[in-house]
């Protein structure tokens, strides 16, 4: 560790100080394989520590789903992925989410440490790569130990791919590959957020567009529709159709309803009318 900041780091180009190194994490955050989020967050602490035992060079720790700035998560995890200095991702339980992001690093051959618990087994695709382990318990012996061989892992990395060119986490055990990039480009803050909102309405009409596929079925009729949410408005207003003897004004501010909260074209008189009778007839029943 004495020898991490020997002068080699220095060789880092005018735009990657030391200062701006990253060190992305990949990782559970949720509950999975009967450990809680409690338990992960637990391991991100014990990770972000060892990072930060580090002298030199100097990381700066964080999730790759994490970011300063409002934006799409999916956009924003591949971004840090790819610009991550290093990555260290922890593969116990083999989360989808975790292993597709390993993945994408792994695609762009950039330096990455891969960590596992020991109740986790190897998988056949990244089995080729060492992993370093540590207790899914967090034994304290146990993990003092682990905190060193990861500090000590991720200074070896990144100083081999500082000294080498060539160095490759993954693709070098397979053959020569060309190694996928990702383009950037300066944007003023007006069209970043321009952009930000063109996504945000696309998403919003694909939730609308399920919605009325899901909504006009061949087997679900417009009045069925209406007729229930007419009789879900009644029951907040406490309107019972039975006893009431409803106005023109009435009904029409049970439509204006309807129509706000069913994504249909329009909604009369009288279909509202329809959907109270239905009601009266079924509270006269026996």
């Amino acid at each position: 560790m004495s020898n991490a900041g020997n002068g080699k780091p220095k060789a880092v180009g005018a735009a990657e100080k030391p200062a701006d190194l990253t060190c992305g994490l990949i990782m559970p955050i949720s509950l999975l394989d009967g450990c809680t989020a409690d338990h992960w967050a637990e391991v991100k602490t014990i990770i972000t520590e060892a990072v930060e035992s580090i002298s030199s060079p100097r990381f700066v720790t964080r999730l790759v789903s994490d970011a300063d700035e409002i934006g799409v998560i999916q956009k924003r995890i591949v971004q840090n992925v790819y610009n991550s200095t290093i990555v260290v991702c922890d593969v116990s339980g083999k989360n989808p989410n975790v292993m597709f992001e390993l993945g994408l690093r792994l695609a762009f051959d950039k330096p990455t440490v891969i960590i596992k618990d020991d109740k986790t087994d190897y998988s056949f695709d990244t089995g080729v790569i060492e992993h370093i382990g540590y207790p899914r318990d967090l034994r304290f012996g146990r993990i003092v130990d682990f905190k060193k061989k990861l500090a000590e892992k991720i200074s070896s990395t990144y100083k081999a791919s500082l000294e080498d060119p060539k160095h490759s986490p993954f693709l070098k055990s397979f053959g020569q590959f060309h190694v996928a990039s990702l383009t950037q480009s300066e944007a003023s803050p007006d069209k970043v957020m321009l952009e930000m909102l063109t996504d945000m309405q696309r998403d919003i009409q694909i939730l609308r567009r399920r919605d009325r596929d899901r909504l006009f079925r061949p087997d679900i009729r417009p009045q069925s529709l209406i007729a229930s949410k007419v009789a879900e408005v009644c029951q907040r207003r406490d309107i019972r159709p039975e006893v009431a003897v409803l106005d023109d004004n009435a009904v029409g501010e049970i439509a204006k309803t309807v129509l706000l909260e069913l994504p249909i074209q329009s909604v009369n008189l009288d279909d509202v009318r329809v959907a109270l009778n239905e009601m009266k007839g079924s509270s006269a029943k026996p």
